[in-house]
């Protein structure tokens, strides 16, 4: 069977019918039959990396494999009604952190724990600080599919050059930055505030650096008082003084991240720093090529904070979206033997790097030199190697109520129209 017709896409104009299938109703749907069904959003670059994995099992396996594909505004909506239905899938994509948990709560996927221990050599490739993001109280569930993106710090290091400064290593560094470069006429950090989620990699960065980890899993697992723990509240405060101090200059809020304007403000040397994802250096390098090609773009982690309880190489972002197993599904074994013979095998590991993405996986520093952009790629890989911890983003982590409030109150705080006891009180009403 071809490639084409083993992959099959839909699309939120299928979202009712799809849904029907799910529960059972009229024409057989994914799940049933003797294929095992891998669920996915469409991305052509990483679909066609999948498919490679998928024919290479094919190959071996008496139970064939067919990749189904989803546009991401209809897949959480159609997998949430799908699993638990005769037509789940049997390997399925997600999110990790929360996003999965609201899974494993009900029973419905696999625990790869004994398989992790069984085979060492598997668990022990990828990245620990990654693959700890697909645990749930102690047990595993997913396996990274994906590259890794954390949030870095970019900077124009012809601006910081001018100003005579270096990146910022500490929050005392960044604030007398700030105020050098306000005096240069130089925006010293571009904040794409018309999108809240920009504005949570500062906040959640900071309360992280105040608090540690502890805090955010507090608040992800509704403990009562989370959203008012003082290393929140002293977050929020950071946050509003940032503001306060001139840090994204007069009109952050009308700048939007999706268009291209925030990237180009760094680019242009209008701004001095960024404070994005690493997937980032794409948007740069469609828009913003000569940027990137003359070595003025420049990548840091986030500057550690003297006294806090955080420690410095821990991170936020996106660790990585996992592959995870339907636990009611007909072929479990077929399942994982997908997982543990591609996930972390040398073919598909070269084939994500091939694609610009920088694999959850151990030791490929080699391979990572040899890659487009080896410079950024070796950074993003060390800087996730060396993570004590990797916090997923808090709206991808937390309940869609949840996070969508917090969003909302996140703009309201950086415009000063919410007080941290405001956010808080808000937040722990919806607990």
């Amino acid at each position: 069977m071809s490639r084409t017709h083993r992959t099959r896409v839909i699309g939120s104009t299928s979202l009712a019918l799809s849904l029907l299938l799910a529960t059972g109703c009229g024409t057989s749907g994914p799940g049933s039959g003797d294929t095992m069904q891998v669920w996915a959003l469409e991305d052509a670059a990483v679909n066609e990396i999948v498919e490679q994995g998928i024919e290479a099992h094919n190959g071996s396996h008496e139970t064939p494999a067919e990749l189904v594909t989803f546009v991401n505004d209809a897949y959480k909506q159609r997998l949430q009604v799908a699993l638990g239905s005769p037509n789940a899938p049997d390997v399925f994509f997600n999110w990790g952190g929360g996003n999965l948990a609201q899974y494993t709560s009900q029973g419905q996927v696999y625990d790869l724990t004994r398989t992790l221990e069984d085979n060492p050599g598997f668990r022990d490739s990828f990245l620990p600080s990654v693959l700890d993001v697909a645990a749930v109280d102690g047990s595993y569930y997913g396996v990274p599919l994906l590259g890794v993106q954390p949030v870095v710090m970019y900077y124009n290091r012809d601006v910081l050059d001018g100003a005579g400064l270096e990146p910022p290593r500490t929050i005392d560094d960044l604030y007398e930055a700030i105020d050098v470069l306000r005096e240069e006429g130089v925006t010293p950090i571009t904040l794409p505030g018309a999108q809240g989620w920009t504005q949570l990699m500062w906040f959640s960065y900071l309360v992280d650096r105040v608090g540690g980890p502890d805090v955010f899993q507090a608040v992800s697992d509704g403990e009562e008082g989370a959203w008012e723990h003082p290393a929140v509240l002293e977050a929020m405060e950071m946050c509003q003084d940032l503001v306060e101090r001139g840090a994204f200059g007069n009109n952050f809020s009308s700048i939007d991240y999706d268009n291209g304007s925030a990237s180009a403000l760094l680019a242009t040397g209008k701004s001095a720093m960024f404070l994005m994802g690493s997937w980032d250096l794409a948007q740069q390098m469609e828009n913003n090529p000569e940027f990137v090609e003359s070595g003025a773009l420049g990548f840091t982690s986030f500057p550690a904070l003297e006294g806090g309880a955080g420690e410095p190489g821990a991170i936020v972002g996106n660790p990585s979206n996992y592959f995870s197993v339907n636990s009611d599904s007909e072929h479990t074994e077929a399942a994982v033997d997908f997982l543990v013979e591609t996930m972390a095998s040398d073919e598909y590991v070269d084939e994500l790097i091939a694609a610009g993405q920088v694999p959850a996986v151990e030791g490929i520093e080699d391979r990572l030199q040899e890659s487009d952009h080896a410079e950024f790629a070796t950074f993003t890989h060390e800087l996730v190697s060396e993570a004590p911890t990797f916090t997923q983003s808090w709206d991808q982590a937390l309940a869609p109520d949840a996070a969508e409030a917090m969003l909302t109150n996140l703009q309201l705080l950086f415009l000063g129209d919410l007080t941290p006891e405001e956010f808080a009180q808000d937040m722990e009403s919806l607990r």
